[in-house]
């Protein structure tokens, strides 16, 4: 039975990636077609952000409860809906509402499927969680592309009513083969050894708090990489449709590399030396080849756009691990049953996926949009620097 969740998980977290991320490619026509400005799209944005606080607090508690496999079939309706919602938005309000439904299902979607991944690893005695993030990473891939080969023949609107359509029949077979709340280590199941509610402030729980800044640094740069790389690539360096896609479709490509090499890398380096290394030296060639390639790009655009490409290129590589390894620290610390520090850490983190490019947006129209890269980058060198709390 283990066996048969882990390869449905696997094909969970790909349609996570497919589906959450199949408005990326089309962000710059959306972002017209809603009458937005940098600011105002960024400050859009921050619907997503509390839905993903709200999603991730209530999913902890529901899923040491009644298990995770429930959590991710109700999910699966609305994943898909705020999908839809958004490719059907044509003015704020409707995209915040889509954007706010998006974040709350998706990160019950994500704590669900982390529990999943934990209980599985346990069950397998075997690591898992980078490949089950690879998998994401290789959704994440496969819509930018579709995205930008559509961008001709389709509208934004169709584009993701499509994806939003066939991810939700993918999600219901998917999650016939999960674990049950028997076995997934929830459920009750622990309640003898576990709370299924911690203190935010206490000493027990403060390597979450040190796990949660770190994942929410690697999601401000993995959201600023989503989210502003193609308007970067067009707006700043003339970079035409269809191509402007590349610097996300790198960084996706990266990620999707170094997580499914991640296990192994976690295994054989541990994770506070992967998170360390990666994420100080990923930030630090990823600012630098923005400026770079943007003051390239009038007088050697293929160059710059090279430059700026492997920049994203080692940002993916770098973020990679960095949210498998945060998690599977969440799910170990005594006490505290798996659903409920997964939870926490999203809690703290998972907003910081939307809260991160929304800040670059209205630091964008304050300094440029290649400057404000400089504080995604940064957050990535921070993320580095926290791995000190996975050296146990």
């Amino acid at each position: 039975m283990a066996t048969s969740a882990r390869n449905s998980l696997w094909l969970m977290f790909f349609v996570m990636g497919v589906v959450s991320m199949a408005w990326v490619p089309r962000i710059p026509e959306i972002k017209e077609a809603n009458g937005l400005s940098d600011t105002q799209f960024g400050l859009v944005l921050i619907s997503s952000s509390v839905g993903a606080v709200v999603g991730a607090q209530l999913a902890g508690r529901l899923i040491h409860r009644f298990g995770s496999r429930p959590a991710m079939y109700f999910s699966a309706f609305v994943v898909p809906a705020g999908v839809a919602i958004m490719g059907l938005s044509t003015n704020a309000f409707v995209l915040v509402i889509g954007l706010f439904v998006l974040g709350f299902s998706y990160a019950a979607l994500d704590v669900g499927g982390n529990a999943q991944g934990v209980a599985i690893e346990k069950l397998l005695a075997k690591g898992y969680m980078a490949s089950f993030h690879g998998m994401w990473s290789l959704g994440t891939l496969a819509s930018t592309i579709f995205g930008a080969t559509v961008a001709y023949l389709l509208t934004p609107e169709q584009n993701l009513l499509i994806v939003a359509g066939v991810g939700f029949v993918v999600f219901l077979i998917a999650a016939r083969k999960l674990l049950p709340p028997s076995l997934d280590g929830h459920a009750g199941v622990n309640d003898e050894v576990t709370s299924n509610s911690v203190p935010w402030f206490a000493l027990a729980t403060l390597p979450l708090w040190f796990m949660g800044i770190g994942s929410a640094a690697s999601f401000i740069a993995e959201g600023a990489a989503a989210d502003w790389g193609a308007l970067l690539l067009r707006d700043w360096m003339g970079i035409e449709k269809g191509f402007n896609a590349s610097a996300f479709a790198t960084f996706g490509a990266a990620m999707l590399i170094s997580r499914f090499l991640g296990d192994r890398w976690l295994e054989r380096f541990g994770a506070y030396r992967v998170v360390r290394y990666l994420g100080v030296g990923g930030g630090l060639v990823w600012g630098a080849s923005i400026l770079l390639g943007v003051w390239l790009s009038s007088s050697n655009p293929l160059l710059a756009l090279g430059l700026v490409n492997f920049g994203f290129f080692w940002a993916g590589i770098a973020i990679g691990p960095m949210f498998p390894a945060f998690i599977v620290g969440a799910a170990s610390i005594k006490g505290i049953a798996p659903s409920i520090g997964i939870a926490r850490v999203g809690v703290i983190s998972i907003g910081a996926y939307f809260i991160g490019p929304s800040l670059v947006g209205i630091l964008s129209d304050a300094i440029t949009l290649p400057l404000a890269m400089l504080y995604p980058a940064t957050a990535l060198v921070i993320a580095g620097y926290l791995a000190r709390s996975l050296r146990s």
